[in-house]
């Protein structure tokens, strides 16, 4: 199941999907963690030394190769520059299995305290004045676009804040979308505009409020957000002595209750490798109409193989 984590800039998105991140690897599910916000501030909330360096290449330093690597013989793809973020797999495509074993996931995977994790890189110096995120975002969606995950695992992805992530398909993307909520008008107004996109598209969100100090913060949460709020995490000692660099201790029983909760809801939901399949076309056509069409010189509506159907039963033939 693929999750991500969303909310207002400062809500505590990161330190969500790390602590459930972290949540899930400790007992023994499989888990990918990928970071998708353009302050690359997760190999951090897991537990990477201050002073110490994701090892692992990005993923958009290698876009490219990902694209070579993905299309595979598919005879409908001429070449990585035809093949933009939003081309879904079809056939001849190389289909992805959690953490198996191919050139995405063998060189972009480092584990950081027990997590696997792949990070899409930041700004650099080139790209300042001249790029935008979503851009290197590309990578993430291409790899979320060829991913059979079965029942029992999971990918966490950390995303851009704010509304910010509607600028893409990437929103598309996922089996179950938590929206991080601080009990604060600023947090209740990114809420409102994240559930209102959502629902456009049938995306199921659920709020998890977050650095509650009490029965008024809950209070308010409740009459902001209804039955939305799955649940709550209260201000956390451990998680701030952690982020000071004083990693001891447990995570408090409240907290680690409420992370339980997440997993239930996202066990709880049903794949839907139809719906997933519509989204991804759709969404490619729209940017084929919108840029991509122009920008590659190519009509890539033709892309879209009309006989490929994702999810497991596509990996024999297609894999």
């Amino acid at each position: 199941m693929r999750v991500a984590f969303v909310g207002k800039g400062g809500s505590g998105k990161t330190t969500l999907s790390a602590l459930f991140t972290r949540h899930l690897a400790r007992s023994g599910a499989p888990v990918v963690a990928i970071d998708g916000d353009i302050n690359q501030h997760l190999a951090h909330a897991l537990g990477l030394d201050g002073d110490e360096l994701f090892a692992a290449p990005p993923l958009s330093a290698r876009t490219g190769e990902i694209k070579d690597y993905l299309r595979g013989t598919n005879p409908r793809i001429a070449s990585r520059e035809a093949m933009v973020k939003t081309t879904p797999p079809g056939h001849g495509s190389r289909l992805l299995r959690l953490l198996g074993d191919d050139e995405v996931h063998s060189r972009h995977v480092q584990e950081v305290d027990g997590v696997p994790l792949m990070v899409t890189g930041a700004f650099a110096g080139s790209d300042l004045g001249v790029a935008c995120y979503h851009s290197k975002l590309g990578a993430v969606e291409l790899y979320l676009n060829h991913l059979v995950d079965g029942p029992g695992e999971y990918v966490v992805v950390d995303m851009t804040a704010g509304a910010d992530a509607f600028a893409s398909g990437l929103f598309t993307r996922f089996d179950m979308t938590f929206l991080v909520v601080e009990p604060t008008r600023k947090s209740l107004s990114v809420y409102r505009q994240y559930r209102d996109h959502a629902a456009g598209f049938g995306i199921p969100v659920a709020v998890v409020g977050n650095k509650v100090t009490g029965a008024d913060d809950l209070a308010f949460l409740r009459e902001g957000v209804g039955d939305d709020l799955l649940g709550h995490c209260e201000l956390s000692p451990y998680v701030r002595a952690r982020e000071q660099g004083r990693g001891s201790g447990a995570l408090e029983q409240h907290n680690s209750r409420a992370l339980e909760r997440l997993r239930a809801a996202v066990d709880a939901r049903v794949k839907d490798w139809e719906a997933f399949q519509r989204h991804a076309v759709e969404f490619h056509l729209r940017n084929a109409a919108a840029w991509a069409d122009a920008a590659t010189g190519q009509d890539l509506a033709a892309q879209v193989d009309p006989d490929f159907r994702h999810g497991p039963a596509a990996l024999p033939a297609f894999a």
